[in-house]
Order: structure tokens, then sequence, then C-alpha cells
């Protein structure tokens, strides 16, 4: 049937998109007077995709959503914060808890997890990326490779875990920011010219968006660079190099050669990279003289950090499934090196870390008896949170 695969809000809420079998166990619990015992449930990541040493928590906005109203507590790391897997202890870090009727979020244990595991990995991807970058400007221009109704969450998350900017229009609404983008080949081969292509995005577009000229349609990039210049004058903000590795090689070559080129020309305008943009490729990128890159796939695409959910406690009395750790846990995290420990919840004693320093606990209470009690801070202000933290984590993926 015709149509866009989506489910809305309601469908969600009424438990539509959970597994089958949280369906039945609910049937069975109807039947056997059983479900209404309180429990606490932890969200912990037993590793992180590709051996990433640090995680970027994201999506606890859409959790509280879907337990408004419920008759549950729910404790959980601030939004936008880095978690390693596991604590000095061995123990995995909680993320996020649930305490209360089973019965009252059994049903939602699917969607619980899609809310934090899949915007998640892309946050932590968009960190990494973010790290290597530094003060050079990102842009997330991955929406092109995921399914639409996703466009929201993909450039929320980007720009949470430290994108500049978002391409997509519906993404820069969400985040409260302007769209960010230049051109498509299709412009230029519209007009069959890169000059009359240049020559129209910089007649007919308001002086408010940014002259960025795409520049390997046709022609060489130098040449095309040279022609944008030619007709966009001073207001050139940049030429977008987009060339890929498999039709041409090196990229960093090809912007120093675009760079040597401008400048004997007296153009001063920023070099902005993309295709196939991630955390490996940007540091030579950004030594060959690169002032920008748009990161696409890498980051929409990001693998997913594979939280699980896991009851620990049943009715007061401790309980977990094999591997796991039973009992409700505060995380505590050394606000220097990052390091983590998880106590008892009752121990308020708080650890020091090997560093010296006294560790910060980092799961507080957002939801009391299904009533949200946190003033839920905006995505700049998580953001703003992520790259503060960034300046204290290790790159972990280069030489």
């Amino acid at each position: 049937m015709a149509g866009f695969h989506l489910v809305d809000g309601e469908d969600i809420k009424k438990g539509k998109t959970t597994d089958i079998y949280f369906k039945n166990t609910m049937k069975i619990f109807q039947e056997k007077g059983v479900g209404d015992e309180s429990v606490v449930a932890e969200f912990t990541a037993s590793s992180l995709p590709s051996n990433w040493s640090w995680g970027v928590f994201c999506g606890l906005d859409e959790v509280l959503s879907l337990l408004d109203g419920k008759k549950i507590d729910v404790y959980a790391m601030p939004e936008g914060s880095i978690f390693r897997t596991k604590g000095r202890k061995g123990v995995f870090t909680p993320v996020l808890c649930l305490e209360g009727p089973y019965k009252q979020f059994c049903i939602h244990e699917t969607s619980l997890l899609g809310f934090i595991c899949h915007p998640s990995g892309i946050a932590t991807k968009s960190a990494r990326v973010a790290k290597v970058a530094g003060d050079s400007l990102v842009i997330s221009f991955g929406i092109r490779r995921m399914h639409p109704g996703l466009a929201p969450l993909i450039d929320r998350a980007a720009y949470i875990g430290g994108c500049d900017g978002v391409s997509s229009i519906a993404g820069a609404e969400e985040v409260g920011v302007e769209p960010q983008g230049t051109m498509p080949h299709s412009l230029t081969i519209i007009f069959g010219d890169p000059r009359k292509a240049f020559d129209a995005f910089h007649e007919v577009l308001p002086q408010g968006v940014k002259r960025i000229a795409l520049v390997d349609t046709y022609h060489d990039e130098t040449m095309e660079s040279i022609m944008a210049a030619e007709e966009m004058g001073d207001d050139l903000f940049g030429v977008r190099l987009d060339t890929p590795s498999s039709r041409r090689g090196d990229l960093a070559a090809i912007a120093e050669e675009v760079i040597w080129e401008l400048e004997q020309r007296d153009v001063d305008c920023k070099i902005i990279c993309s295709g196939g943009m991630d955390e490996y490729s940007i540091p030579d990128l950004k030594e060959a003289g690169a002032d920008a890159f748009g990161v696409g796939t890498s980051i929409s695409n990001a693998r997913t950090i594979n939280y699980a959910m896991d009851i620990v406690e049943k009715e007061g009395e401790l309980v977990a499934k094999r591997g796991k750790f039973s009992g409700k846990k505060q995380v505590y995290r050394c606000p220097e090196c990052f390091s983590f420990e998880m106590k008892s919840w009752d121990d308020e004693e708080r650890p020091v870390c090997g560093c010296g320093n006294d560790m910060e606990p980092m799961l507080e209470k957002v939801m009391d008896n299904g009533e949200i009690t946190t003033d839920y801070p905006s995505p700049k202000k998580i953001r703003k949170k992520v790259l503060d933290q960034l300046k204290k984590v290790e790159v972990d993926w280069l030489d």
C-alpha cells in the first residue's frame, strides 16, 4: 500500500512498536494476577561499538515523554553526559533507572531502548568527529541516507553531540538553529555550466545565505573554484570539495592544490570537505588546510549503543540475571579523568578517584511518580555540556 511507513506518538504510547512477547507477557500478568511488584530496572551498555572508550547519553527527553503519567520514578544521567560502560570494579554503568510496578512500563521496554540506543550512537559519533575537528566547522549532512521520518531525531542527536549545524529544515527547527548547506550538483547540471550556476546562486539567494560553491561537477576542482571566485567575488564564503576517493584519490592533496591556486589569486575563502568524512579522515584534511567539514553517513548511520534493560531489584530484594549486577546503584564519575565507580544507592559516601578527586554522583531523579521533576535543557545547552566534557576525554582512535 502506498504511503509513509511511520507511526505517530499515540501508537508508540499504545505499545504498537513493542516486541510481541511483551504484549504476551502482559496478558500472562493479567491472567495470573502478577506484575504489580515494585522493581528497579537499570539501562546499561556492556560494551560500545568498535571498542569506543566512551559514549554520549542521548534520548532522555523521549523517554520522559513516553513515561509521563506512569506511576514510576525515573533516575537518569543528564542528557549529553559522557559515560564509560564500566566502573573501576567492573560493574556496568547505569545511564537510566526506573523504579515502580513492572506492569507500568513492561510494554514499553522496546521503545525505551530505541529512544536511547539510536540517538546515543549518533551523538557519540558526532562527538568523536567534533573532538578531532576542534574549532573547524562541522555540519551534519547525513539525513539523505536515512528514512526522512527520522530527520529531526538524527539532526538533534548530531547537534547535541557537537555538530555546529545541520542540513535539514526539520532538524534545524528541532534544535533552534538555521539550516546550513551549499548547492547540489544538479544546479550546475541544469544550467549546463558551473559559471552560470554560480552566478544564479549569487544573484537569486539573499545575502544571509553563505555563498558556498560546489566545485567538482564538470571540471577540475581547482578550475571550478577559480570560476566560483570570479563569479561571486568577495562574497564567496567557501568552496566545497566533494570528490570521493573512488573517483580521484587523495582529497587532502586536492585541497592543498585548490588552496594554493586561490591564494595566488588573492582569494580568501573557506575550504569545505565532504564525502566520506569521519573522525579518522578529518585530521589529515585539517593538516592540509581544510576549514570545515560536511559529515554525512558516518554520523546519521552511526552504530547504535546496545543498551539493555535489566531488573536488579524486586520488592526490595536483590535480583539479577546471569552476567549482571544486582541492586539499585548510584553512578559516580571523576570530574577530571572521567573514571567511574558504582556504589549501592543507600551508600552515600562518595568514592575518591585514584587521581585524588572526589567523584560526583551522576544519576538524578527526573520523574517522581509519573511527574517530570526537571526543567529540560535546550539542545544548545546540552550541546555545550558535551563540548565542555570533550575537553577531558581522550582521542582513542588515532595513532
